[in-house]
C-alpha cells in the first residue's frame, strides 16, 4: 500500500537536513573506530519526511544501480525498515557498504528535486540506517533462489565488482567461485578503505551473506599464476569468467628521491594498515614506520584516507599536498570536511618536485613549487601552472603518493586474445564482454580508478550478460565479440587519477 506523507511539500522543504551522529574530532584521531555512527531512528524518520515523493523520481536515474529510492523512503516513513532494506537489495545486494562509501552527493542526491533550492534528501544516510537496523536486529532473510543451474562461473577478484557479480549470479542459481589473490576477501573494500570509514565487521557480514548464497571463495589464488584464464576454462571447466581484479598498481610522479626509504605508494601504505593491521603492531606482524611529519600527495579519496590514517598513527603534522585548489579536489566533500576537522594541514596549489634524503637514504624533506590555476584541461578542471622561483621545502620523514593507479598486468599478459587499452585496462563493451568469448570484466580493471558503486554496477551488468550468454549457449548460439563502436575504456591520462 502506498504511503502518503501528510506534510505538504512546502512544509517538507522547511525541515532541516539531518546530520549523522559522529565521534568528536579530538577523540577519533586517536582511534580507528568508525567516525560516523549514522542516523538514529528519530533522525531517520525526520529525514525521510523531507522526501517530496516526486511523480518522476529522478534520484533513481542518478543511482548507478537504479535503486527504487522513492519506495524505500516510503517504507521508512511507515517504520517498515526491513521492507526498506529489502527494496534496496533488489538493486544492490550490499547496502551496508554503499550506505557508507557511495558518493551519493554526486549521484542520486545531486539530482534530488528538493536539492534545487534546499539541501537534498540524505539518501545515503537513510540507506545506511535501514541496513544497520537489519544487522543490529539480525533480521536479514536470504533472497529466494528460483532454481539451481548446472553451469559454473568463475569470478576473479573479490572487490565490489566481483562480489556483486557473484551474488547476482548466485541468486540466479549459478555455481559461483571467487578467486582472490590476497589472504582475505573484499578487495579494495578491505585493503584500501580504512576501518574508520568502513568497519571490517560490516564488510565481513556482507561477504558472509554472499557466501550463504552458495558463493565459494578461494583466497591466496593468483589467476594468471596459480591458474590462467585458459586453465580455468579447460581444466577447471568453468563456463564463463568475470574479471574484477581492480587497479592495484600504483602510479608515481617520477620525481627525484622516490627510491628513498620512507616513500610509500598509498596502495602499499593502506594495505599494510588496513589489511595487515599494521596500526596494531606488534600484535600483528606487519610494521609501518612514519615520522612526526608526513606528506601525502594527491587530492582524491585515497589521498584523504592515507593522510587521515597517518594522523591516527601518530603524525604530529599530516600534510596533504595538492596541486590544485580545494574546489578542484575529486575527494568526497564529507571526507575533506572530516580531514579538516581532524587537523589535516592542507597545502594547496602546490606541486612536489623532489624528495630529499639524509645520509642514510631516509626521507628528510620534500621540495615543492607553488602553482596557479590556468585554463581548464580535458578533465574539466583548471590546469595547474607553476609559479616561477616559488620553490620551498617542507621537513617530513614520510612521503605517501596517492596520485592514481592502474590494473596489475598479470591476467592481461597471460590471456591470449584479451584486448587491452593503452592505459592497461581491459576493453569491454556495454555488456562488460571482453574480446574473449565467455570472458567479462568490470570495475577498475575496465574503468581505471573509479567508485565502489560504479564497480558494483559493472558487476551487476556483467551478471545479467553472463546469464544471457549461458542461456544462448544452451540454444546453440554464439555471442558476438566486442562491438568496438560501444567500447568503454579509461582515458589514459585520467586512469585512476586522484591528482
Amino acid at each position: 500500500m502506498k504511503y502518503i506523507n501528510p506534510l505538504k511539500p512546502s512544509q517538507r522543504m522547511k525541515i532541516l537536513r539531518q546530520s549523522s551522529i559522529e565521534q568528536l574530532p579530538l577523540e577519533r584521531v586517536a582511534n580507528f573506530s568508525e567516525v560516523s555512527h549514522g542516523l538514529d531512528e528519530q533522525r531517520a524518520l525526520v529525514e525521510a519526511s523531507r522526501c517530496l515523493e516526486c511523480a518522476n523520481p529522478v534520484c533513481i536515474e542518478g543511482c548507478p544501480v537504479a535503486i527504487d529510492i522513492k519506495s524505500f523512503i516510503q517504507s521508512i516513513l511507515q517504520e517498515d525498515y526491513i521492507g526498506a532494506v529489502e527494496k534496496i537489495r533488489e538493486a544492490n545486494y550490499f547496502p551496508a557498504i554503499c550506505g557508507r562509501v557511495c558518493p551519493q552527493e554526486s549521484q542520486c542526491e545531486v539530482v534530488c528535486t528538493l536539492g534545487k533550492k534546499h539541501p537534498p534528501v540524505a539518501i545515503g544516510k537513510l540507506e545506511r540506517y535501514v541496513a544497520d537496523f537489519e544487522i543490529k536486529h539480525n533480521l536479514f532473510t536470504f533472497p529466494i533462489i528460483s532454481g539451481v543451474r548446472g553451469e559454473r562461473v568463475a569470478v576473479v577478484g573479490s572487490g565490489p565488482a566481483g562480489l556483486t557479480c557473484a551474488a547476482e549470479l548466485a541468486k540466479l542459481g549459478y555455481k559461483v567461485t571467487i578467486f582472490e589473490a590476497l589472504h582475505a576477501a573484499g578487495g579494495v573494500l578491505r585493503y584500501g578503505i580504512p576501518e574508520f570509514r568502513l568497519p571490517r565487521h560490516i564488510l565481513d557480514i556482507e561477504i558472509e551473506r554472499a557466501k550463504a548464497l552458495g558463493v565459494e571463495i578461494f583466497t591466496n589464488f593468483v589467476v594468471g599464476r596459480t591458474a590462467t584464464i585458459d586453465e580455468l576454462f579447460d581444466e577447471w571447466k568453468f563456463d564463463a569468467i568475470f574479471l574484477g581484479t581492480g587497479a592495484g598498481t600504483p602510479l608515481f610522479m617520477g620525481i627525484p628521491g622516490e627510491n628513498l626509504s620512507g616513500v610509500y605508494s598509498a596502495n602499499e601504505f593502506l594495505t599494510r594498515v588496513n589489511l595487515m593491521k599494521a596500526y596494531d603492531f606488534p600484535h600483528y606482524d606487519t610494521p609501518v614506520k612514519i615520522g612526526k611529519n608526513v606528506a601525502v600527495i594527491g587530492g582524491g579519496n585515497t589521498a584523504m584516507d592515507a593522510v587521515r590514517t597517518a594522523k591516527r598513527l601518530g603524525a604530529e603534522h599530516a600534510y596533504l599536498i595538492y596541486r590544485r585548489s580545494r574546489q578542484e579536489m575529486p575527494a568526497r566533500e564529507e571526507e575533506i570536511h572530516h580531514a579538516e576537522e581532524e587537523g589535516i594541514e592542507f597545502i594547496l596549489l602546490t606541486n612536489p618536485i623532489k624528495i630529499l634524503g639524509d645520509k642514510n637514504h631516509w626521507v628528510r624533506g620534500i621540495e615543492c613549487q607553488r602553482m596557479e590555476l590556468g585554463e581548464p584541461d580535458e578533465s574539466g578542471r583548471r590546469k595547474p601552472v607553476p609559479i616561477r622561483d616559488s620553490e620551498f621545502v617542507i621537513e617530513v620523514q614520510t612521503v605517501i603518493e596517492a596520485i592514481g593507479q592502474k590494473p596489475n598486468p598479470i591476467i592481461q599478459s597471460t590471456t591470449p586474445g584479451l584486448e587491452i587499452s593503452k592505459s592497461g585496462t581491459v576493453v569491454v563493451n556495454e555488456q562488460q564482454l571482453t574480446s574473449r568469448e565467455g570472458v567479462f570484466a568490470g570495475g577498475d580493471l575496465a574503468r581505471g580508478g573509479a567508485t565502489v558503486i560504479l564497480a558494483m554496477r559493472d558487476g551487476k551488468t556483467a551478471a545479467m550478460a553472463i546469464h544471457n550468454y549461458l542461456l544462448s549457449k544452451l540454444d546453440g548460439k554464439r555471442t558476438s565479440t566486442v562491438d568496438h563502436s560501444n567500447v568503454i575504456t579509461a582515458e589514459p591520462e585520467r586512469c585512476g587519477s586522484d591528482y
